[in-house]
């Protein structure tokens, strides 16, 4: 191993937003049409890790993800290490090896790459003792990644500067502000989504009305009106506009040409589950959102995960030929269902339906980690 040889490891965590990012109004610099906010969920349930390691021996900058190789030519990676590069204001011929893992399914929805850009930026960061303003950076690879540079309750605000200095991000609460809330993952598909999220925001944005309009005149008053909610731990609200602007996202995907359909009939039931438990005694209990796939983020306070866990295992109850754990994640009570709630509901369970559930709550961002089994010297 070479002397010189500097390692760096860090992590980062997942955001669900619930303000919804969709649609650039400049590619390069990626910069939003409307500003978003999000929740940063627990590293130890959802998290990308990087170590990163420079050397004089290095020849040449490399990647691997998840244990394999990778692209380093990909050009939103270029970006970010040309910004980093630029403001460590570091020679040209000293060159990174980059080894990132994610301890939650790659490209099916769930914020990978935030995570992954946010990780890596923050990384090099600590390596090259950057310290400076790093979400516009980190934006640069993943737009939303920008929002997992901060822990509790994050908007990114979409800017107004054609450079995009202004387009940053920016923490509405800490973790600690809203520790009661927590989120149920509900994975109805951990595979590669049909569109990607840079193909599908391209296409919108070319032929989508609805999106200008969204983006204009309905997304500024939810800002304000979610800020709101957060800064008073008002969850009704805060449900009613997490759904709201989900359902309106997924109109917008929709009004694409050709249309994109990340929902799929599993996504529609638990929409309808969620629907009719919230009317069940007239208070809004969970909220749901999806972002760019079929799998559902559940919102919900600690005193409603029992019952709420309980009705989701009830009416997608898992494969029983599968030896793995259904829910993973934070440490639950078996969940027993309210049979008057349940009788509520005029539909048959559907088994195997979910893949699994994640139980997480509202969280904290970057951490400092022992360094990952490495391919430096390979």
């Amino acid at each position: 191993m070479a002397r010189d040889l500097r390692v760096v490891t860090c992590s980062a965590p997942v955001n669900i937003a619930v303000i919804k990012y969709w649609g650039k109004r400049d590619e390069v610099l990626i910069l939003p049409v409307n500003s978003s906010l999000s929740v940063t969920l627990n590293q130890t349930q959802l998290r990308a890790i990087t170590s990163v390691a420079t050397s004089k021996s290095f020849t040449r900058d490399r990647m691997w993800l998840n244990g394999q190789e990778e692209d380093i030519n990909h050009p939103r990676l270029q970006n970010a290490l040309r910004e980093i590069r630029k403001l460590a204001r570091q020679e040209e011929g000293d060159h990174f090896h980059i080894c990132s893992e994610n301890n939650f399914p790659t490209a099916a929805g769930l914020a990978s790459s935030a995570a992954g850009y946010a990780c890596l930026v923050y990384s090099l960061s600590r390596l090259l003792q950057v310290d400076s303003e790093l979400s516009a950076i980190a934006r640069q690879g993943s737009g939303s990644a920008c929002r997992s540079m901060y822990g509790g309750f994050v908007k990114w605000e979409k800017g107004d500067r054609p450079d995009g200095r202004d387009s940053i991000a920016v923490q509405v609460a800490t973790e600690t502000h809203w520790p009661e809330m927590h989120a149920l993952i509900l994975v109805v598909n951990a595979g590669k989504k049909i569109v990607s999220s840079t193909v599908g925001m391209e296409t919108t944005v070319h032929t989508s009305q609805l999106l200008k309009y969204r983006s204009e005149h309905v997304v500024p008053h939810r800002m304000v009106q979610m800020e709101k909610a957060i800064k008073e731990r008002n969850f009704e609200e805060f449900a009613k506009i997490t759904m709201q602007d989900s359902n309106q996202f997924h109109a917008v995907c929709l009004d694409t040409d050709p249309p994109i359909f990340y929902l799929n009939d599993i996504s529609k039931r638990i929409i309808q589950l969620i629907t009719i438990y919230n009317s069940f005694d007239g208070n809004i209990k969970a909220a749901y959102t999806f972002d760019a796939g079929p799998n559902a983020v559940l919102y919900t306070l600690s005193s409603q995960v029992s019952q709420l866990l309980a009705l989701v295992s009830h009416f997608f109850p898992p494969d029983h030929t599968s030896e793995s754990p259904f829910v993973i994640g934070l440490s639950q009570t078996t969940p027993v269902i309210d049979k008057k709630l349940a009788e509520q509901f005029q539909v048959e369970p559907i088994p195997g339906s979910l893949k699994y559930i994640i139980h997480t709550k509202v969280c904290c961002c970057h951490v400092n980690n022992q360094p990952l089994p490495s391919p430096w010297m390979t």
